[in-house]
């Protein structure tokens, strides 16, 4: 249940996710209940809580439970590319960003729709949209800094 409340999850091939609770007579928690059929739909998340199976990371993997499945040994590789990757991005973005797909379930589209035009308009006056636009223009990557 931890790892659905994270914004990326990887796993290597050889791990699996387990709601094992019905096996000790207790219900998922930490949010599992709410989180798991929001990812993957009733019919599964039904099948996983009361049959308490394991599923394997590919398998969560194609049922977009997880972000991606990587092997064993390219995982340690796959995780400093990612912090990597995340680390040099526009940050205020990145947050931003996270915030407007987690408003989405309880908004509507108009509801969304102004939302996305409010962060819009305010990462446009940020130094980070500007940074991105002029390497864009320059064929250059982008050097953000947050701002």
């Amino acid at each position: 249940s931890i790892a659905l409340a994270c914004d990326l999850v990887v796993a290597a091939e050889s791990a699996y996710f387990l709601q094992a609770f019905s096996k000790v007579g207790l219900i998922p928690d930490t949010g599992g209940t709410w989180l798991l059929p929001q990812r993957i739909g009733m019919a599964r998340a039904m099948g996983l809580a009361l049959l308490a199976e394991r599923l394997p990371a590919r398998q969560a993997a194609d049922w977009g439970l997880i972000w991606s499945c990587v092997a064993d040994d390219a995982f340690d590789t796959e995780i400093e590319r990612l912090a990597t990757q995340l680390a040099q991005a526009p940050t205020r973005a990145l947050v931003r960003t996270r915030q407007a797909m987690q408003a989405a379930a309880s908004h509507t589209l108009e509801q969304q729709l102004s939302m996305e035009a409010g962060i819009m308009r305010e990462l446009g006056w940020r130094h980070d949209y500007a940074e991105g636009v002029a390497a864009f223009l320059e064929k250059r990557p982008a050097r953000f800094t947050g701002e």
